[in-house]
């Protein structure tokens, strides 16, 4: 072996033991929000989402405006991959990636009917999402459960669709699938429980269809609604601390033992900050900072301590909210100047959603166990 040959395989081997390193696995129990509403001119048609009317704050505000996209977009921060496609295989393929490289384990995935634009991408997350080896449930929007008849017949349509894909979610203990229902409030505990409690008229329990389905906490005394509702838990979504009391931590360790009592999952939300003054200018009271990653750290910390079963993260890319971990990037427009993670690098929120994930081992749903504490030392 001539010496050039003879130096190339002793690199080689040095090397196979890092070649040989897996990536982190995913944590099965940290669900991200994601959202797949998004279009290009090229691929859909027109920037989806990017363009947006900017929202009144009540019926007597009778100013609109509509951001139209094209560098001027509805979101306070500018995404690093640009104004993409939702329907775009390889953003897609470089989300799941980004997401993987989080150890999220799995996204709920934005459910706004068939008939909505978004329907596109869902397929082609299932897909990427087996590849990737993480999982996909769905929160089903207003849009598509104006009734509590119409939020089961999209239950029934999602699993008749997709049920038998490799990467749709369903615990591995019971198989059933996991819904998110957002605004679930707005509907009675009485319509719910025909689809949700085990004798309702139209119920989905014992059926192909059922499912463990979470509803959104909000209030203070939500309880009676829950226990009334047949909703198997709840979660809180909000990333603006303070913003409901569901989304407060000071209240997740009460609602976790509330919720364990009664065999119900609660799913507490964290999230990186928020702010979304450009669609909603009237609502700068909600703005929470970054504060370079503090917030986020102490939201984490609060959620890993409440010894929930799941941990909700808001948002992978919920753009107009400012609330995404996906990367961002310094953009000026002449229409504005977009804020960023300065001093944090782009993929900071993913590097941090790794490190906090990794030391979240939670116990299992439905036993009762001391809450595991973060303990680890934030670096």
């Amino acid at each position: 072996m001539n010496p050039s040959a003879r130096l190339s395989a002793f690199v080689l081997l040095l090397c196979l033991p890092l070649l040989c390193i897996a990536a982190p696995p995913p944590n099965p129990r940290a669900i991200a929000f994601y959202y797949n509403w998004y279009g290009s001119p090229q691929l859909d048609g027109a920037p989806l989402h990017w363009a947006h009317d900017v929202l009144p704050q009540n019926d007597r505000d009778t100013v609109r405006k509509r951001i139209p996209a094209g560098g001027d977009i509805a979101a306070n921060f500018y995404p690093q991959l640009g104004e993409y496609s939702s329907a775009d295989p390889a953003t897609i393929d470089r989300h799941l990636a980004m997401a993987a490289s989080a150890r999220i384990g799995i996204l709920a995935v934005t459910w706004l009917g068939s008939d909505d634009p978004s329907f596109r991408s869902v397929p082609l997350l299932l897909d990427a999402a087996r590849r990737h080896g993480l999982k996909i449930c769905f929160q089903i929007e207003p849009r598509a459960r104006k009734t509590a008849l119409a939020a089961r017949d999209s239950i029934r349509e999602i699993v008749q669709r997709f049920g038998a894909h490799p990467a749709f979610y369903r615990d591995p203990r019971t198989r059933r699938p996991l819904f998110f229902v957002y605004d679930s409030y707005v509907i009675p505990a009485a319509d719910w429980a025909r689809v949700l409690a085990p004798g309702g008229a139209d119920t989905i329990r014992g059926s192909e269809h059922d499912a463990d389905v979470l509803g959104l906490w909000v209030g203070a005394d939500e309880h009676a609604f829950f226990e009334q509702s047949g909703f198997d838990g709840f979660y809180t979504y909000f990333a603006s601390r303070g913003f409901s009391y569901g989304a407060t931590p000071e209240h997740w360790p009460a609602l976790q033992r509330w919720a364990r009592e009664r065999g119900k999952l609660f799913v507490p939300s964290v999230g990186p900050g928020y702010i979304d003054t450009r669609v909603r200018p009237w609502n700068a009271k909600n703005t929470k900072d970054r504060d370079g990653g503090r917030y986020y750290d102490a939201m984490f910390r609060a959620a890993i301590d409440s010894g929930a079963p799941f941990i909700g993260i808001t948002s992978f890319n919920e753009w107009h909210e400012g609330t995404q971990i996906e990367p961002a990037m310094t953009f000026r427009h002449r229409a504005f100047d977009y804020l960023d993670y300065a001093p944090r690098a782009p993929d900071y929120y993913l590097k941090r959603t790794g490190y906090w994930l990794k030391r979240y081992k939670p116990a299992a749903p439905g036993r009762a166990s001391a809450p595991p504490a973060a303990t680890a030392a934030v670096p």
